[in-house]
């Protein structure tokens, strides 16, 4: 048997990953740690943690001797560290905020959807009970079929007793 040529440009086998010098990255993975960052800030822990530090440097750059401290008495350079975290955390959060906002949106679609199904599956329940209830009048119980059949049997006892 011959063997064939298999044709790599063919729609039946996809196609080989190029490889390219760019990095390849994940576009969700900074927004995930937006918001892991974002959920920390609002802890108790990121408050007391804040708080140990900004106490730790005051100390340190007050009651420490004069060569060691790094940060005199208006405390500069822990301002502009605080500055910066706050310049960093306010679009965090924002970015946070809106990835749920989209979530939520999300959500409340399919939501929406469902309960709009819900309404049109209990509506064509209705139709169908109301048409069943409907039939249901118009079909012979047997308690009717058994009073008819009585009537029409004392019916014929009633003419043959009046002919004999």
């Amino acid at each position: 048997m011959a063997k064939q040529k298999i044709n790599k440009n063919s729609l039946e086998f996809p196609r080989e990953a190029r490889r390219t010098l760019k990095p390849s990255y994940d576009p969700e993975a900074f927004g995930r740690w937006s918001e892991r960052f974002a959920r920390f800030l609002g802890t108790a822990k990121f408050l007391v943690y804040m708080t140990a530090f900004v106490l730790l440097w005051v100390i340190w750059n007050s009651l420490a001797p004069e060569d060691l401290k790094f940060d005199h008495y208006p405390f500069i350079f822990l301002t502009l560290l605080l500055s910066l975290q706050a310049s960093y955390a306010a679009p965090l959060i924002l970015l946070a905020q809106n990835r749920q906002a989209d979530r939520d949106r999300i959500q409340g679609n399919e939501d929406r959807e469902r309960e709009e199904r819900n309404i049109a599956d209990t509506e064509y329940l209705t139709r169908e009970l109301a048409s069943l209830r409907t039939a249901l009048g118009e079909v012979t119980t047997r308690d009717y079929l058994h009073s008819e059949i009585s009537d029409a049997v004392e019916e014929i006892v009633n003419k043959l007793n009046k002919k004999s």
